[in-house]
């Protein structure tokens, strides 16, 4: 018996873990209701009384190195969260870029300004007069 403990001990230093569904599996494999830590409790109790205290403190070392081992395992996986996965929706978008002006508008502008430079005044007005101020008011 003292050598399955020891063996275990070894297995519960080398376990690595990629995922949370690893570490779970581990936890529930050790610390489960029907776990080795659970089996070997129960076979501590048919020990005779001189190999009980070797017994008893290989167990409790095993238990506490894989208590240690799942809040390791489970502290490093809650920091490795990939960030991809979530994304925050209430979060605004990113910013467009703007456009550049049209071509013909560069030119047109260029164009006034040559004319402003020169002494001319841009006036806004219809495009379309009616006939009564083109030809009977005056």
């Amino acid at each position: 018996m003292i050598k399955k403990i020891n063996e275990n001990l070894d297995l519960v230093d080398k376990f690595k873990s990629e995922s949370k569904e690893e570490v779970e599996a581990f936890r529930v494999k050790y610390l489960g209701k029907k776990g080795i830590l659970n089996y070997f409790f129960d076979a501590f109790k048919t020990l005779p009384s001189e190999q009980k205290k070797e017994f008893g403190a290989l167990l409790n070392k095993l238990k506490n190195a894989v208590v240690e081992k799942v809040k390791v395992l489970q502290s490093e996986s809650d920091t490795q969260l990939p960030t991809s996965s979530f994304t925050d929706l209430s979060r605004p978008g990113f910013p467009l870029k703007m456009g550049s002006r049209h071509p013909l508008s560069l030119v047109k502008n260029r164009i006034v300004n040559i004319f402003a430079q020169i002494g001319f005044n841009i006036s806004e007005g219809p495009e379309i007069v009616p006939i009564l101020l083109n030809f009977r008011a005056l």
